[in-house]
């Protein structure tokens, strides 16, 4: 790293850093104190937007308005590690992010996770561990709250929307709730894997637009309408995501996934 990338760096993460702890105070201390713990999240909305802000991200959102009442399922694309900070800045509703447990060790940051009801995700493979995440999520939709995953289970480091696993459809066919397809272009280009900053302080687009809500049918074996519900919902992010000027798979994505193998 040499000393242009490394003062970038200090001065993007530092000032971060400060907000994280500033915010995290914030929900720790009031969340518990206010109804539906609001506090918390008015803080983690704040520190999105300011964060995206102080990191040269300007975001323009479309679809927003149209997004229904919880529960529900927003199933988005992934393109970097500032998604999350993308997608909190604009996605409407209370909902909980299936995060990587070892987030939840993060001072601040994942005591705010823990507190808000974020919910934690093994990176185990096996179908016992992928019964737990789904379960973990079916807990969160019958409480009434929405889920957001990032289905593809990692981050695209091409932008180019890569195939879904099952665990985030399970949960919602069997709570019987919609998905909500959210598609985001822009973040790949911002910090990929391996960079310690996100550039030269050149303010950034990123577009996020969120579609209709795409319901699980009713008939049929659980493992069909779980296919089914993934395809459909890969089809709109896909479109979506070509509409905002993203790079779509050229093929569609493979048949499948076995149900053992599902996770999120």
């Amino acid at each position: 790293m040499d000393i242009r990338t490394a003062w970038r760096a200090t001065r993007q993460w530092v000032p971060f850093a400060a907000r994280t702890i500033a915010y995290g105070t914030i929900s720790l201390t009031l969340g518990p104190l206010t109804r539906e713990r609001s506090a918390s999240l008015w803080a983690m909305r704040r520190w999105c937007q300011t964060s995206a802000r102080a990191l040269d991200i300007e975001i323009h959102a479309s679809g927003t308005e149209a997004v229904g009442s919880p529960p529900f399922v927003y199933c988005s694309n992934h393109q970097s590690v500032l998604d999350i900070l993308v997608l909190g800045a604009v996605l409407p509703c209370d909902y909980k992010w299936a995060a990587k447990r070892s987030l939840m060790k993060i001072p601040f940051l994942g005591w705010h996770l823990q507190l808000a009801g974020h919910v934690p995700v093994d990176r185990r493979s096996g179908s016992r561990s992928a019964a737990e995440v789904i379960g973990r999520f079916e807990q969160t939709l019958k409480v009434g709250k929405p889920l957001l995953v990032f289905p593809e289970g990692t981050r695209s480091e091409d932008g180019i929307i890569r195939p879904f696993k099952n665990g985030g459809f399970y949960a919602a066919v069997r709570a019987n709730v919609p998905i909500v397809p959210v598609a985001l272009e822009g973040t790949h280009r911002l910090m990929k894997k391996g960079d310690f900053d996100t550039g030269d302080g050149t303010m950034r687009k990123v577009r996020v637009r969120v579609g209709a809500p795409i319901f699980p049918r009713k008939e049929g074996r659980e493992s069909q309408r779980v296919t089914d519900l993934r395809d459909r919902t890969f089809a709109a992010v896909r479109d979506l995501h070509r509409s905002i000027g993203g790079t779509v798979p050229a093929t569609p994505p493979p048949s499948i996934e076995r149900p053992s193998e599902a996770r999120a």
